[in-house]
């Protein structure tokens, strides 16, 4: 499915975008995804758009100018891909472990409850100057690694009333020229298990979703009180009517559970989708995107069942998010009546390539949180889960609504919008160790990265940036676990 990043997801189109001119900005004699492995390509940018791809030709003498970062001396050692997308992410929740405001909140346990508690008593510290500060690094550094997409998920709710929105509003203005930012306003507390049956809860979020700057509309229904199935309708209800009156994505972080006896919610949201009638027509200007994240309880669906899940979906915009940092560290381990049990465990996260070969659903995958209680390991970079094979760059971007020429391919051409990451060599010296293919980038991703949005460079993190609107390169933790949009994901 093709959706728009504006309020009315027509067509892509070229015929009112000025390409021909000189260009802004040029690569010569670079590596192109998907094209083949021993041919160098020639990629101009102009007006925010590729406005020439040509098969590089060695000339006698090039001339090199400052709009050319790439020459003779570069040749053969750059290789330029789609640019990433972080589909699912917490702005506000970000780097609170390491953070001097809140260092007395150690991880002992590791579990949910644990990180609920402790991230609860972080937000009563919350203040807008420490939320900007934390979200600001996540999104420089997200920047600095290719990202150039992302979703990002900004709590609301009776503690911190709307500092995380008003953090997460001006973040998106700040950095409007360097990536593009959908806001989620996001219920991660209950939003009807309260004496007043969420009367108070309902009134703050309507607000805040209707605020200039909010994309997308999120909730966790599994948080209501004692996982009650008729609280868990009522928040999902809720959610879906405020998005739709609000013309919003949704983002329903759901399922996560490995309790056999604990029916999937996923299904009857569905039905609530289609009984409420969520726009279908892609057409449509109220057309929006659905994601399931987490959704750790279909892990141990039956091929039937997500036959049957997928018979319910028909028609519906819906995408599966997995979440595999924060799901494997909260969900699978053994309990302590099995402790010596060495018998193969549920593995806890989404099999993502399944549900988009077997099942034909779109799927993408997602850091979730960097350096808090729910995920202390990792990075920033969505390359950190290369070994998992799943996609962070076009499905991932279709996932949260945004308008691809031809959905979930990589196929570079004329005319496409200019969001790229481009890769070079961290020793030219070194030929062999040039990235020609999305193989080699999601095996070994190189550290030396040039970001385009927009058709400009919004970081340079190479040893040749001077001169190249570079950004210092901030330290984060070495890769753990992800891909580019495997081209084997189709």
């Amino acid at each position: 499915m093709v959706f728009s990043t504006s309020t009315h997801p027509s067509a892509p189109s070229t015929a009112s975008i000025d390409i021909d001119g000189p260009p802004d900005l040029v690569y010569k004699g670079v590596y192109v995804a998907n094209k083949p492995d021993n041919t160098l390509w020639d990629v101009a940018f102009k007006n925010g758009h590729i406005s020439a791809l040509d098969e590089h030709k060695v000339p006698d003498q090039e001339h090199i100018t400052e709009k050319h970062h790439d020459g003779d001396h570069h040749r053969g050692t750059k290789f330029l891909c789609p640019s990433l997308c972080h589909p699912h992410i917490h702005l506000d929740k970000c780097f609170l472990l390491s953070h001097p405001k809140y260092s007395d909140l150690e991880i002992k346990d590791g579990d949910f409850a644990e990180a609920m508690k402790l991230t609860s008593e972080a937000k009563r510290r919350y203040e807008v100057d420490d939320l900007i500060e934390r979200g600001q690094a996540l999104i420089e550094e997200s920047i600095e690694l290719g990202v150039t997409h992302m979703r990002a998920f900004v709590e609301v709710d009776l503690v911190v009333q709307m500092k995380c929105l008003d953090a997460g509003l001006a973040l998106k203005e700040k950095f409007q020229d360097r990536i593009y930012m959908q806001i989620c306003v996001f219920a991660q507390d209950p939003i009807v298990s309260y004496g007043d049956n969420g009367k108070a809860m309902m009134e703050l979020l309507e607000v805040a979703a209707n605020r200039h700057g909010v994309s997308c509309f999120g909730s966790t229904p599994y948080v209501e009180k004692d996982g009650d199935r008729i609280k868990q309708l009522a928040n999902i209800e809720f959610a879906i009517k405020t998005a739709m009156r609000c013309k919003l994505h949704l983002d329903f972080h759901i399922d996560y559970n490995l309790d056999p006896n604990q029916p999937s919610m996923v299904g009857e949201t569905i039905e609530l989708l289609h009984k409420m009638k969520w726009p279908t027509d892609c057409n449509e200007h109220l057309y929006r995107s659905i994601i399931f994240s987490h959704c750790s309880r279909l892990t141990l669906f039956s091929q039937h069942e997500w036959l049957e899940l997928r018979r319910k979906i028909l028609g519906l915009p819906v995408s599966f998010i997995g979440l595999p940092n924060s799901d494997l560290f909260m969900m699978g381990r053994p309990g302590k009546e099995d402790v010596e049990q060495t018998t193969q465990r549920v593995r806890g996260t989404l099999q993502v390539l399944d549900i988009i070969q077997r099942y034909a659903m779109n799927a993408a995958i997602g850091i979730n949180n960097v350096g808090n209680a729910f995920t202390p390991h990792g990075s920033c970079d969505p390359l950190s889960l290369a070994s998992f094979g799943q996609c962070v760059s076009h499905r991932a971007k279709t996932a949260i609504g945004i308008r691809l020429t031809i959905a979930n391919e990589i196929d570079i051409d004329v005319g496409d919008e200019a969001h790229f990451i481009i890769f070079g060599n961290e020793n030219p010296s070194r030929p062999f160790r040039t990235r020609k293919t999305i193989q080699d980038v999601v095996c070994d991703p190189s550290r030396d990265r040039t970001t385009i949005y927009k058709g400009k460079v919004v970081s340079n993190t190479s040893r040749e940036s001077a001169g190249i609107g570079s950004c210092a390169l901030r330290g984060y933790g070495e890769s753990l676990i992800l891909s580019l949009d495997a081209s084997r994901a189709g």
